[in-house]
C-alpha cells in the first residue's frame, strides 16, 4: 500500500457551537467551508473545512462531546504557504494565543510552525512549507 496524502480528519464539536467553528476556521484562519448550508438545513450530519485541493477537516456537531485531552488527542498539522511571520501576525491580530513555536520535522522535513487551539480545545500545528 502506498499512501499519497491525508484526505481528511474528523473532529467532533459541540452542536451548539457551530458558529464558533465558522468564526475560527473560516473567518480567522481563512479556510473555505463546505456543506455548511446542507448541515444547517438538516441534509448532512457534518460540514467541512477545505484546507487544500486534497485535504479537509470534517466537523461533526454532536450533543455529546468530550474535550480533547493529552491522553486522547495531540494535534493536526496544517501546512500553509504563508511565511511564519505572516501566520503569527494574522493570529495575533485575530486575538488567537500562540501556545508555542518550533521547527518540527514532518512529512516534508523541518519547517517553522506555531501551535494554537481551536475553540473546542483541539491543538493545531500551523506549519510553513519551509520556503521562508
Amino acid at each position: 500500500m502506498k499512501a499519497a496524502h491525508l484526505d481528511h480528519v474528523n473532529l467532533r464539536i459541540p452542536a451548539d457551537r457551530v458558529d464558533d467553528a465558522v468564526a475560527f476556521y473560516r473567518d480567522t484562519l481563512g479556510f473555505a467551508l463546505e456543506d455548511l448550508g446542507a448541515y444547517r438545513s438538516g441534509d448532512r450530519p457534518i460540514f467541512s473545512v477545505r484546507l487544500s485541493e486534497t485535504s479537509i477537516i470534517h466537523l461533526s456537531p454532536s450533543e455529546t462531546v468530550e474535550a480533547p485531552t493529552e491522553q486522547n488527542y495531540d494535534h493536526a498539522a496544517i501546512v500553509v504557504e504563508d511565511s511564519i511571520d505572516e501566520v503569527k501576525q494574522g493570529l495575533t491580530d485575530a486575538g488567537i494565543e500562540i501556545e508555542r513555536e518550533s521547527t518540527p520535522k514532518g512529512a516534508m522535513g523541518s519547517a517553522p510552525a506555531v501551535y494554537v487551539r481551536d475553540p473546542f480545545g483541539y491543538r493545531l500545528e500551523i506549519k510553513t512549507t519551509g520556503q521562508e
